[in-house]
């Protein structure tokens, strides 16, 4: 069966320079919506080197370190367009950008995210780990309602014309120290985790990159089809 959409495997890339690419895409995509036209939907899969990102509604002060502790980290700071607060992205932790045109599936922003926060949910549970959704957040939780909630994986879009970009970042074999050094997507009370910290092991990240595709695939589907 063809699928909705192409995929690309950026591999290690700066965050930047994949912004970059987003942009560009997501703007072709909508001059070719304004003009009527159909376009290519994409998903793209990469690592970043350390950096930490401000989305457009989040708060300077939940960067908890200054230009020469982020130095130090060899780390960036990056304020970007998504929507949510602060998180990291770093070696280890896999990230997915799609650049869809949410038409194509009959679907609005709301299920958009939904649909995200789901398809990793079913993917962790393939792995043992159960995981799930908190009321008062975005992205996917373990043991969301209790006293050790903590996040494994961030979700952060922006839209426009039911055209989308930023994605979701899953913590596989994270360095999360590197959250130490923020509060994560602004709470001060919650922590982070890792599907190796969860499990015990480190796991191979073609594998990680497989299972999610598949899920994707398996989640964005035509609307005729």
């Amino acid at each position: 069966m063809k699928t909705a959409f192409r995929y690309f495997d950026w591999g290690l890339i700066p965050y930047l320079e994949a912004w970059q690419k987003q942009e560009s895409l997501f703007a072709e995509k909508l001059r070719r919506k304004s003009c009527g036209e159909i376009s290519e939907n994409y998903l793209f899969c990469c690592e970043h080197p350390h950096v930490y990102t401000l989305g457009k509604s989040g708060k300077e002060s939940n960067l908890l370190i200054d230009s020469t502790q982020l130095y130090k980290r060899q780390a960036e700071f990056v304020r970007c367009n998504r929507g949510g607060d602060i998180t990291y992205h770093g070696p280890g932790q896999l990230v997915f950008y799609p650049i869809f045109d949410l038409n194509c599936f009959a679907m609005g922003l709301k299920d958009y995210i939904h649909t995200l926060e789901e398809l990793v949910i079913r993917s962790l549970a393939a792995y043992g780990i159960s995981s799930g959704r908190m009321a008062s957040a975005s992205g996917v939780w373990v043991d969301p309602d209790g006293p050790a909630a903590r996040k494994i994986c961030a979700v952060g879009v922006r839209s426009s014309r039911y055209i989308t970009m930023h994605g979701l970042a899953l913590n596989v074999n994270t360095q999360l120290e590197y959250f130490d050094c923020i509060n994560p997507c602004g709470f001060r009370d919650r922590g982070v985790t890792s599907m190796q910290l969860e499990l015990g092991a480190p796991l191979r990240l073609d594998e990680l990159k497989n299972t999610l595709r598949k899920a994707f695939e398996d989640s964005f589907r035509p609307a005729s089809s």
